[in-house]
């Protein structure tokens, strides 16, 4: 016991001095450092087998902080441009969270998650657009609602159809998601989009922790992306409880054996539908984020090329999985940046054919070599890695 508190006790004064080094105010200082501990605090108490037996609650309170808090002191270090990679991944991820509950526990196929996505992305545009000072907390719940709705409309074929039908039903949604948004373009703003009015502004609190001479446009960028990363942290949360409690064990049941399931009294109908209204609601609060991080919204962004996107990431990073999710929303999040550098490595002009089919030659690369060599993802074959350790 006195060896295992003194490793914490090493382990938290290294982490402090390491994340507080070189930060540029003492205001700042204090901050990481307090996000340090409690990241290094959060791993102390998940080595404990007793917690993760008896409070397997605590012990996924304890994950979400451990992954926040790394991102958060990553958003503090990090430039400008890894931060607003990391808030799409950070948005992307809570997209696939809902994804991999609908399809790997629930068995759903859906490819119309991207236009879900355009749900709630159009609805944070329209609102702000009308109500310039509604609160950000208001206006996200807004965009899960709307997500929700429309979920719930479109699951409800989804109680009698099964396999490649409900795959074609969701796949027309996502064809036809732009054809409706132009026919409301006195609300959407047609084939053009919206603008928000006003952008997403750091906090002063926040701007008085950088020194003055610190670029705004600096500063904002953390704010967006410590926003995207304490959401998609809620949206883990909530998710890992989900696939632990009841109604996630009743899903997988109704996957595995919908025949056991309605005998043990599981409604299939509902089960369905509540699957596929909590996957559209994450799937509308990932866009939602977009818009915010984005500043603005256009109906090609989600076309049905985001949404066998969102399904590539789905099974690259493992379905059914929340470590898989989080692993696609990574890959996800700088594979901007890896084509960037592929074209400044190789000669590829920006503007040509190759370099701009290039995220999709990489996500089908990815797609095929994980079927190939890690069937259950690259969760799955990491945890089949972790469990073959000799140590």
């Amino acid at each position: 016991m006195a060896a295992r508190i003194s490793a914490i006790a090493v382990a938290l004064v290294a982490a402090v001095a390491v994340v507080a080094l070189g930060v540029p105010t003492a205001g700042l200082r204090v901050v990481l450092a307090v996000i340090a501990a409690l990241g290094v605090a959060a791993v102390a108490a998940l080595t404990s087998a007793r917690v993760r037996r008896e409070h397997p609650v605590v012990a996924r309170t304890l994950i979400t902080v451990v992954v926040v808090a790394v991102s958060l002191i990553g958003t503090a270090r990090l430039g400008s441009n890894v931060d607003t990679d990391l808030s799409l991944g950070a948005a992307m991820t809570i997209v696939l969270l809902g994804l991999s509950f609908l399809t790997g526990s629930s068995g759903q196929i859906s490819l119309g998650n991207g236009a879900f996505m355009g749900v709630g992305a159009f609805t944070v545009a329209i609102w702000a657009n009308h109500h310039h000072s509604s609160p950000l907390i208001l206006v996200l719940v807004l965009a899960v609602m709307a997500g929700a709705a429309v979920g719930f409309l479109l699951g409800l074929p989804a109680t009698r159809l099964r396999g490649p039908y409900l795959a074609g039903m969701t796949l027309a949604f996502a064809v036809a998601f732009s054809a409706i948004l132009n026919v409301f373009g006195s609300w959407t703003g047609g084939d053009s989009g919206l603008q928000l009015p006003n952008a997403e502004n750091a906090p002063p609190w926040l701007t008085r922790l950088y020194p003055a001479s610190t670029a705004s446009l600096s500063v904002n960028s953390v704010w967006l992306a410590s926003l995207t990363v304490v959401a998609a942290g809620i949206a883990l949360f909530f998710m890992s409880n989900l696939f632990a409690s009841r109604f996630g064990r009743a899903m997988r049941l109704v996957r595995d054996n919908d025949v056991a399931a309605e005998l043990v009294g599981i409604s299939l109908p509902r089960a369905r539908v509540t699957a596929f209204v909590i996957s559209a609601a994450y799937a509308a609060l990932g866009g939602g984020l977009w818009t915010i991080v984005n500043n603005a919204v256009t109906p090609s962004t989600y076309g049905f090329a985001l949404s066998v996107t969102i399904l590539s990431l789905v099974v690259i990073g493992g379905i059914g999985t929340i470590p898989g999710a989080i692993i696609g929303g990574l890959i996800y999040a700088f594979s901007n940046s890896a084509i960037g550098w592929i074209t400044a490595h190789t000669g590829l002009s920006p503007q040509g054919n190759v370099a701009s089919q290039l995220n999709g030659i990489i996500f089908g690369a990815l797609l095929v070599l994980t079927i190939i060599f890690a069937p259950l993802g690259i969760s799955g074959a990491l945890r089949r890695l972790w469990a073959r350790r000799t140590w």
